[in-house]
């Protein structure tokens, strides 16, 4: 059975004022590095509820300033995604 998954990233504006780079080629872009917010709107059984949701959402505050930045991901249920683990490297000191 597959979820869908509806996401939204707020992206970080750039301090020299530049324009903020929403998309390349069509594809949705975003570096939590440099301060881009991504949130699960929520989970649902079909994407056309998720496609609803995103409509609706559109007209709220802040999810307004950026329209075009929902993305949905199709995830099947009791599949898992992260298999290898990870590790943590320590931030530099600035």
């Amino acid at each position: 059975m597959d979820v869908f998954v509806l996401w939204h990233i707020r992206h970080a504006r750039n301090l020299d004022g530049s324009p903020t780079v929403h998309r390349d080629d069509g594809e949705l872009m975003w570096d939590e590095e440099n301060g881009d917010d991504l949130k699960v709107l929520g989970v649902y059984s079909s994407e056309h509820r998720a496609s609803d949701l995103a409509q609706a959402a559109r007209l709220l505050p802040g999810f307004r300033d950026e329209p075009d930045c929902f993305m949905i991901d199709t995830y099947e249920v009791d599949e898992d995604r992260w298999t290898d683990g990870f590790v943590s490297i320590p931030r530099a000191e600035e």
